[in-house]
């Protein structure tokens, strides 16, 4: 599905919670390992409908919008597509904002490991945070990421391994 589909059909299900939408705008971040996320930049009149209660709204809204998306593309070309589209949908800076705080926590859970030579354990979070904590720390030689626990107790530990 192209990106200004992916634009309408974003513009059109937020407009349907009676939302004004004020702008929205399309980029791409390459990471490091080549991969890259679409980023798609809402900005809205009532953001507070989609970041109370930590984003859940926002949330839930990308997951309708990768699985219409899934749905629409998952047969292209006469042949069948089972990989997830890498995007992502920010209201109004949410998800930006949000982001640099888990690296900025990340960055300080680190240092500590390093400097206490330890093993860090970070508060439970969500699949999509802790894969922004492995990422950011992914090129540490002296520290590894790992995640521990299950369910709602899922939570990153930073591994100190001493090599630099």
């Amino acid at each position: 599905m192209e990106n200004k589909n992916i634009l309408n059909l974003i513009k059109e299900l937020v407009e349907k919670t009676n939302v004004n939408v004020k702008n929205v705008d399309v980029f791409e971040d390459i990471h490091k390992d080549g991969s890259k996320t679409t980023w798609f930049k809402v900005d809205v009149s009532e953001p507070h409908f989609f970041t109370s209660h930590d984003g859940e709204a926002l949330l839930a809204l990308n997951h309708v919008i990768k699985r219409i998306i899934e749905n629409k593309s998952f047969v292209q070309d006469g042949e069948e597509k089972n990989t997830s589209p890498s995007i992502l949908i920010d209201v109004n800076d949410f998800q930006k904002k949000k982001i640099e705080n888990i690296h900025a926590l990340a960055h300080m859970m680190a240092e500590r490991a390093r400097y206490f030579k330890s093993n860090i354990e970070i508060d439970p979070m969500s699949a999509f945070e802790r894969r922004i904590i492995h990422e950011f720390l992914a090129d540490a030689k002296d520290l590894k990421t790992e995640s521990e626990g299950t369910g709602m107790t899922r939570r990153v530990v930073i591994k100190y391994i001493g090599r630099l």
